[in-house]
């Protein structure tokens, strides 16, 4: 069992912060997800930068790119996940593109995810058809392959994907990009019932939440809620991002 599932075997309000590797700078990784761990956040997922990101929305583009420009690669997340090792045990995932990880080589980068210590992985554009030998390799490497689901996606579908994954999924909330407001979509509710009844683990909810009252009405119906754009927002308006990160979880998990 690895700490993605041992997080989920109980259930109670989860808050998944997102931050996007090396932004603002490449020495806030590390103290910023000690912070958000310090603050409550039950699960971190680090994002790694790319120059096509297809499912972000201009926010995380532009935190992607900055990330880019300061220098950040697969092999620098690598080493900055084996840091956080050394003072953490909170469940890490890393979101990212194929492509990139295709070019690192598949088999070297989900051997060297299992030696830094990486619990789990999301890849937006990697559709269950075409990921066969990435869930196998996954799962050898003791790694969860974290599988999208999204409010189009049929119920045996929803089955079938949760089966391939295993330990998790993540619903996209609406259909489109990170940002987008969640909590306005009225068919939401009906969207994750669906998935409740029909998923074989445990799932979490991401894109357009940003609020205490957003993280309450989804932990009602889901496993988790996943917190991206609003907490990158939040960094223009602090000069510290470690104590943007720890405040506003705090804020999130209500008990500023």
């Amino acid at each position: 069992m690895n700490r993605i599932s041992d997080i989920f075997k109980t259930k109670s309000e989860k808050v998944i912060p997102f931050l996007t590797a090396g932004y603002p700078t490449l020495n806030d990784t590390v103290d910023m997800v000690l912070s958000a761990e310090k603050a409550g956040a039950d699960m971190i997922e680090i994002g790694m930068p790319f120059s096509d990101p297809l499912a972000d929305g201009p926010i995380i583009q532009k935190a992607s790119q900055i990330a880019i420009e300061n220098g950040v690669n697969i092999k620098w997340i690598l080493e900055t996940v084996y840091k956080i090792r050394t003072y953490s045990e909170i469940p890490i995932v890393l979101m990212g593109y194929i492509n990139p990880i295709i070019k690192y080589g598949l088999k070297k980068f989900l051997t060297e995810c299992n030696s830094s210590g990486v619990d789990g992985l999301i890849i937006p554009d990697l559709p269950p058809e075409e990921a066969t030998e990435f869930i196998e390799k996954c799962k050898i490497n003791k790694i969860s392959p974290i599988l999208l689901v999204a409010p189009n996606t049929e119920n045996k579908r929803i089955k079938y994907i949760s089966h391939l994954a295993g330990d998790l999924i993540y619903c996209v909330s609406i259909l489109g990009i990170t940002g987008s407001k969640s909590s306005k979509n009225n068919n939401l509710e009906k969207y994750l019932q669906r998935v409740k009844i029909y998923s074989e683990c445990p799932f979490v909810v991401g894109f357009g939440i940003s609020t205490r009252n957003d993280v309450r009405s989804i932990n009602k119906i889901s496993d988790g809620a996943v917190i991206g754009s609003a907490i990158i927002n939040k960094f223009n308006k602090n000069e510290s991002p470690q104590e943007t990160v720890f405040n506003y979880i705090k804020e999130l998990r209500g008990n500023e």
